[in-house]
């Protein structure tokens, strides 16, 4: 696997040859490690009360709340049965309370408190699975800084 084919690499928009696309090969553990933690965000083993077409949905959700609307397609392409949840401008449904949270962590993230966790709880869900939520929240936003920072890096490169 090299940079380019990971998550990262397919949506920075790095030329083949280009100065960026010569300095990040030298770095190309970094991807590959990036490309791992994504798959055990999205992707584990033990999902919880969070199976992976959701968890899908709800990265694609947020990455479109920060603009990326590739980086979201990406993730939509596997949200299946839970598609609806990937369209910011949906409520959440049946999900509301999670989808309300992931996006204020997501957009707000200062202004998330205990009392966000505890509506969590409120609805049922426990505390193994707000921790699942907060791992794929904090990977996207990790995800989302690292692609806007080689785009940045491609501008300084040109």
């Amino acid at each position: 696997m090299t940079a380019m084919d990971t998550t990262v690499g397919k949506h920075a928009d790095i030329e083949e040859g280009s100065p960026l696309d010569v300095a990040i090969r030298g770095r190309a553990d970094i991807f590959k490690m990036t490309q791992a933690a994504e798959d055990a965000v999205l992707r584990p083993h033990e999902t919880g009360a969070w199976p992976h077409p959701l968890r899908a949905a709800l990265a694609a959700r947020i990455a479109a709340l920060n603009d990326e609307h590739e980086l979201s397609r990406h993730y939509a392409a596997d949200a299946a049965e839970f598609a609806a949840h990937a369209d910011p401008s949906t409520d959440g449904g049946d999900l509301k309370e999670v989808v309300a949270f992931m996006e204020k962590v997501a957009a707000q993230t200062r202004s998330v408190d205990a009392e966000d966790i505890s509506a969590l709880k409120a609805t049922g869900i426990d505390d193994a699975d707000i921790v699942r939520l907060a791992e794929l929240n904090a990977f996207l936003s990790y995800q989302i800084r690292l692609i806007a920072g080689l785009r940045l890096m491609k501008g300084a490169s040109a």
